[in-house]
């Protein structure tokens, strides 16, 4: 993508649109509840952020009970989990149950096969204290192979529909970090909902993304961002001591960058962005969705220079 198209998505949602209050530092969040948009064709309205279940790994119950009330508080309802994510599952199940008839609820296999996938929604739904799942989502789809496997026989696809069929799960999406493997995974069947990294250096520095996210929204799908908050790979000569906990890429700097970024990820035709679990990162985005103002062309500008020697996440063709 070109410095013109970039520059020209981030400032389409700005036109006519008047401007919200800013948070100044040290000023209250805004009181305003975080604003909703469809998820596709589902006939759901979601919150424009999403509550990620890495912000309850490995945390005490006290610690999730206040966190998930606090978000719910604030304006989130939707709620995406995986069991990859250490105690997530277990943590998020009861501190979600004074919500969950309010709330939409997602989570994830990483299994291509019908029989683990059966196997891992009834231990998620255990874990999850519920009878039914939102949204159930094939995991990381990384390899082009791995579609043969999850739509040929006895695949996790049969298992996806029976658990629709039986009411287990009401919606069925995947997540993806190729473009490759997203647009083919789209062309096979039709999925509800669609988890795709969406930030400004993919976008400007890799042109990854735009085509599936333009693809998604042609069918009619509902796009949920992920990675909206990452610059990119940590530096090759970064310690583990300097990386940011809960964050497996470097995160944008706070506060500005990272409340920018967000802002333009939220300004694509995205429905929703989940932000990294880190709870410095997590809280900022709370703030930036309670406020949230599209981005204008000069903000857009602004955000290039941050880029800096960024190397993007992903590529086209990895």
């Amino acid at each position: 993508m070109n410095r013109r198209r970039f520059l020209e998505r981030g400032s389409a949602a700005a036109a006519g649109v008047g401007a919200l209050r800013r948070r100044l530092p040290g000023a209250q969040p805004p009181s305003a509840p975080i604003p909703r948009r469809p998820l596709g064709k589902t006939g759901e309205r979601v919150s424009i952020l999403c509550f990620g279940g890495t912000a309850v790994m490995s945390v005490e119950q006290s610690y999730a009970n206040n966190l998930v009330a606090e978000a719910f508080d604030r304006g989130i309802n939707y709620f995406d989990v995986s069991p990859t994510y250490g105690s997530a599952e277990e943590r998020l199940g009861p501190a979600l149950a004074p919500y969950r008839k309010r709330c939409f609820l997602a989570s994830k296999t990483d299994s291509r096969d019908r029989a683990g996938v059966e196997r891992d929604l009834e231990k998620s739904l255990d874990a999850l204290r519920t009878d039914h799942l939102d949204l159930y989502q094939h995991h990381a789809l990384q390899k082009l192979a791995e579609l043969d496997v999850l739509f040929g026989p006895n695949g996790a696809m049969e298992g996806f529909e029976k658990a629709r069929k039986d009411g287990k799960v009401r919606f069925l999406g995947f997540s993806a970090h190729s473009v490759e493997v997203a647009l083919e995974a789209i062309r096979r069947a039709h999925f509800d909902v669609v988890l795709f990294p969406t930030n400004y250096v993919l976008f400007s520095k890799a042109n990854f993304g735009p085509t599936v996210l333009d693809k998604v929204r042609s069918a009619g799908a509902g796009y949920v961002a992920l990675k909206a908050m990452a610059r990119g790979k940590y530096p090759a000569d970064w310690t583990e001591n300097r990386r940011t906990p809960l964050c497996w890429y470097e995160p944008c700097g706070l506060p500005a960058e990272a409340s920018l970024a967000l802002r333009w990820t939220l300004s694509q035709p995205v429905d929703a962005a989940i932000p990294p679990g880190n709870p410095a990162w997590f809280r900022l985005a709370m703030d930036v969705a309670q406020g949230y103002r599209p981005v204008t062309a000069e903000e857009s500008r602004q955000l290039l220079t941050y880029a800096g020697a960024a190397e993007p996440l992903f590529q086209l063709g990895a």
